[in-house]
């Protein structure tokens, strides 16, 4: 743990040292995808943006676990395909559960 501390401590010391400083105006300036800041910064989202991201991610994660499981679908049988699509079932009902209250509806 000392190690992996000095190690790191030591590398951003180096960094610090010998990097090149050369601020000016545009290098300093917020970076918005390319496009000068526009608005305040502290612009509040509305709550269906972090409605429809907690749906990506999960939806995301179902992804990363069928990837595995249809390498090996045929090493572990008939008792892993049943809980794939018990999975799959509950995702479902989450996923029409979202659309019945209109979470995919952006205003």
């Amino acid at each position: 743990m000392m190690i992996a501390f000095a190690f790191g401590s030591g590398v951003l010391l180096v960094g610090n040292l010998f990097r090149l400083r050369r601020p000016y105006k545009e290098k300093l300036m917020p970076y918005e995808s390319g496009n000068p800041p526009v608005g305040e910064p502290r612009y509040r989202f509305s709550i269906k943006f972090y409605i429809i991201a907690m749906l990506f991610v999960i939806f995301d994660v179902e992804a990363v676990f069928l990837y595995p499981w249809a390498v090996v679908y045929d090493k572990i049988g008939l008792y892993a395909l049943v809980e794939m699509m018990l999975f799959i079932a509950i995702l479902a009902v989450g996923y029409i559960y979202a659309w019945k209250k209109e979470a995919f509806k952006w205003d």
